[in-house]
Order: C-alpha cells, then sequence, then structure tokens
C-alpha cells in the first residue's frame, strides 16, 4: 500500500497534494488521460484515506479493472456496490486475464454481466509478449 511504503522511507503520502496534482492534469490534458490506481479501490493512501476516497474527490469516469482470479465476482461485485454507493461513473468493467484462471475469460465477463447494470463488461485475453494490438483494447478505447 502507497502509505506502508512510504512509512518504510520515512516519508508520508499527502493526500490533498495528490488530489490537487491527478486534478491539474486532469484540467490540462489535451487527449484521454488515464491515472491509474495502486491495488484495489480500497488500498490505504494516505492515513484514514483510501484509493476509493481519491476517486471521490476526482469523480471522474473510472475503468474498473479485474483478474480473472477465483473470488474475482465477489470482489468486482463488492467493489461496484461501493461505487455506486459513492455515485461514481464507470466508464467499462476490463477483466484481465491471468495465466491460470479457474474459470474462463468469457463465463467470468457474462456472469460480471449480470449485475453490471447496463456498465460494459470487456474481457481482456492474456496477450503474448510484443502484441500491442487486439480488438478488446480497441473496445475499451471507444468506451473511455
Amino acid at each position: 500500500a502507497p502509505d506502508l511504503a512510504a512509512a518504510r522511507e520515512g516519508r508520508s503520502v499527502d493526500f490533498d497534494s495528490v488530489v490537487a496534482f491527478s486534478r491539474a492534469a486532469v484540467s490540462s490534458a489535451k487527449g484521454p488521460l488515464v491515472i491509474e490506481g495502486v491495488g484495489g479501490i480500497m488500498v490505504p493512501l494516505a492515513g484514514r484515506r483510501t484509493v476509493l476516497d481519491w476517486m471521490t474527490e476526482l469523480d471522474i469516469p473510472l475503468l474498473l479493472i479485474v483478474g480473472g482470479y477465483l473470488g474475482t465476482i465477489s470482489h468486482t461485485l463488492t467493489a461496484l456496490d461501493v461505487l455506486a454507493q459513492r455515485k461514481l461513473t464507470i466508464a467499462a468493467i476490463v477483466v484481465s486475464e491471468s495465466e491460470r484462471d479457474p474459470v474462463a475469460l468469457d463465463d467470468t465477463v457474462a456472469s460480471i454481466e449480470r449485475f453490471s447494470n447496463g456498465v460494459e463488461v470487456v474481457g481482456l485475453p492474456r496477450l503474448p509478449a510484443g502484441i500491442t494490438h487486439h480488438p478488446a483494447i480497441a473496445r475499451i478505447a471507444n468506451l473511455l
């Protein structure tokens, strides 16, 4: 977690500075801008503030990226519920295939879609090294 990593270095994360930096990046962006979170919506960021608090402050459309690991459907649906409680907009959900997913990617996508309330769910297969183009990537880009 960012706050733990900073503490190991004898430093701290200034939540207000992270929000201000992010807002400045959003306002100066000339095209699409992706701000990557750090490990999940409930990851501690600073003190008692989480990545979810950062998302709430920015109030920009989210791309929720999840894995294909055992438990991902439950974790994804929980995240969707929490994001809805904060009234945050989700542009799309991406299921990123792992090497050894216990369930087929299409089945995981279909299960999450049943509960996504109209948010598009895209399955992103594991791509071989060096591959930078895939129809799923183009589909994600069009949703943003």
